[in-house]
């Protein structure tokens, strides 16, 4: 068949999955597939899958990883449901992904390594690419991809193995082809990182155009899908994932208000990233430390806090815990700081590499004692970028420590996004006093209840540092009961006043209905794409998402109120749950899931149509 005989089909929406061994570049080809469609211009948005395993035996069921992007010719809020092609490059990449294909899907596999070695680490008995099911359930491309590439660099002087790891290229190559992709993006991208190795460039070029020119050529491939560019607001754009963002956002707050940045960390899955970005941005003042374990990076925070800087820390679960002593000598001291959780499976260590939502009532009341801190969540990777921003001007403005709750499946996966200028950006306002006339170490702003934030050194500012209660006003130790509980409110009120400065609670969809679906952080993708389908079918649904989790946004009871229902989904055995009908006496649902993965489309529409059936 000619590449003129060819169809070609305008689509809405393609997701791709591929997966292989770690080390098989499966996250590099995903991440090149969603760069070059966000440089045509679709609305992409990814989501990596690193196993827990990274050092697995070759080809066993633990050691796959996959990345899965959708590219769309409209605005989209997740990387998909269930792919439309599966790149499978072992069987065990096949065994642990087909499930998540849609039926009818595509899937394209590396028949060289259907062999019976790797066929027995995946537990299969027979090779499935035989499986007649298979065949009739999918449209099933069986292509020998290993062999296919070593063909191609024949004449590239490199050992067998170095050509072998580009294989992963070709099978990018097709996907190119398949989705009408222009090469041109990877190429330089390919030039650029091979600058030094131009033995390694050039086999990676010659076995991404082998994918192509394959798809071009075979006759197995008698279809070929485009998809139109999306609609998009004027700008510059770039693909961001959320630890990037975030890094981006927290050196940005502090450009806002001309002040050093200090970023203090412990080495700790999925949150590394953050500190391996802003270390490079020392130019910037910003000043980067691997601290030696969880509760140094927790002090040198406080201490940089102290002195006058931005400061920020960031962990993930297991980290908060370690925190949490030196968390609790942050709100005694009322320092304005950041701490980031990117938040993982667990309890313990758990699932390092897997998204989750659990620690939500650990960063409101896991520590001892009255201890109230502002808690913020991120709804997308770029929405990491504003969140860090609000973190510190919340924490600057009330003096508090501050909480924001990422997680794994933000962090990790990328969408374009909009690069803004800086003068788009309100400044933060710092201010230190600089006489002690009139001003004590603990006496409060009258409507914000925030402490001044004395610089070290301020003649006649000096007062007691420490964990011991302070009594209002001097800041000096006080072990008298009234003066403990006096602080104690104070703070809590403090917190509550934050409210006042806050967005009132947004609701898309009919303000009074049978069914509102309250979602925060990374679930607003999935709810929100579920309810406009629900809508569509004429289904009386409305949807909100919390931005602030501590306070909850003005307006937020009386608005749970004006619905029959409240259903509320998250990726935890119902903690926000439990606050809303503690809070509010509202008998909201909880609607969790405890799977290390986000939760999809479909399920959340089918527990909408359950509920209003």
């Amino acid at each position: 068949m000619s590449a003129s005989t060819k169809t070609r089909d305008q689509l809405q929406q393609v997701t791709v999955l591929f997966c292989g061994d770690s080390g098989d570049g499966m996250q590099l080809s995903g991440t090149q597939l969603s760069t070059t469609s966000a440089v045509y211009g679709n609305d992409v948005s990814t989501l990596p899958d690193y196993p827990s395993e990274i050092r697995a035996p070759a080809g066993s069921l633990a050691g796959v990883s996959a990345f899965q992007v959708q590219h769309a010719s409209h605005e989209i809020h997740t990387p998909g449901d269930n792919p439309d092609v599966l790149v499978a490059m072992n069987p065990a990449s096949l065994k642990v992904n087909l499930p998540r294909l849609k039926p009818g899907g595509v899937i394209i596999s590396d028949q060289d390594a259907f062999n019976e070695r790797n066929l027995t680490k995946a537990d299969y008995t027979t090779n499935p690419l035989d499986d007649p099911t298979l065949r009739s359930s999918y449209r099933l491309h069986p292509v020998p991809i290993s062999s296919l590439t070593l063909k191609a660099l024949e004449t590239v002087e490199l050992k067998h193995a170095a050509k072998r790891r580009c294989k992963n290229f070709f099978a990018l190559g097709l996907v190119y082809w398949l989705y009408s992709r222009p090469l041109v993006q990877s190429l330089a991208w390919i030039a650029n990182k091979f600058a030094g190795h131009p033995l390694m460039a050039e086999a990676n070029r010659r076995a991404l155009q082998a994918g192509y020119h394959y798809g071009e050529t075979s006759e197995a491939f008698a279809v070929q899908g485009s998809i139109p560019r999306a609609p998009v607001a004027a700008g510059s754009y770039r693909m961001i994932n959320g630890n990037e963002a975030m890094a981006l956002g927290l050196v940005t707050a502090a450009q806002l208000a001309q002040q050093a940045l200090v970023y203090s960390s412990y080495p700790i899955t999925p949150a590394s990233e953050i500190l391996h970005h802003l270390a490079r941005w020392k130019h910037l003042d910003v000043r980067s430390i691997q601290a030696e374990d969880e509760i140094a990076a927790m002090g040198s925070t406080i201490g940089a806090a102290y002195g006058g800087a931005f400061a920020a820390t960031g962990t993930s679960g297991p980290g908060v815990c370690l925190k949490s002593e030196a968390i609790n000598l942050a709100v005694m001291l009322e320092l304005p700081l950041v701490i980031l959780n990117v938040q993982r499976s667990g309890p313990s260590t758990g699932l390092p590499t897997k998204t989750e939502q659990a620690d939500l009532l650990q960063a409101l009341f896991g520590r001892n004692g009255e201890s109230p801190i502002p808690v913020l969540a991120p709804s997308s990777p770029a929405d990491c970028f504003a969140v860090a921003i609000e973190a510190f001007r919340i924490a600057v403005r009330h003096t508090t420590p501050v909480f924001i709750l990422s997680e794994g499946y933000l962090a990790n996966g990328s969408e374009p996004w909009r690069i803004p200028s800086l003068h788009e950006l309100a400044p933060i306002e710092v201010q230190h006093p600089a006489e002690a006339e009139g001003v004590q170490p603990y006496s409060r702003d009258t409507s914000t209840l925030a402490r001044p934030w004395v610089l070290p050194g301020t003649p006649g500012m000096e007062y007691r540092m420490g964990g011991l209660e302070k009594q209002p006003g001097s800041g000096n130790v006080s072990y008298a009961p009234q003066d403990h509980e006096a602080m104690c409110r104070l703070r809590a009120d403090k917190v509550k006043r934050i409210a006042a400065f806050l967005p009132e609670i947004e609701i898309t969809g009919p303000q009074q209905a049978a069914l509102l679906v309250l979602g925060w952080g990374g679930s607003y993708g999935a709810v929100a794409a579920a309810v406009q389908r629900a809508r569509h079918k004429g289904l009386a649904v409305a949807h909100a998402h919390l931005r602030y989790l501590n306070p909850f946004p003005s307006g937020l009871g009386e608005a749970l109120k004006r619905y029959d229902k409240v259903l509320i989904p998250e990726l935890n055995a119902g903690q926000l749950a439990l606050l809303i009908r503690a809070r509010y006496l509202v008998d909201a649902e909880s609607f969790s899931r405890l799977q290390g993965r986000p939760f999809t489309i479909a399920e959340i529409e089918t527990r909408i149509e359950e509920l209003l059936s």
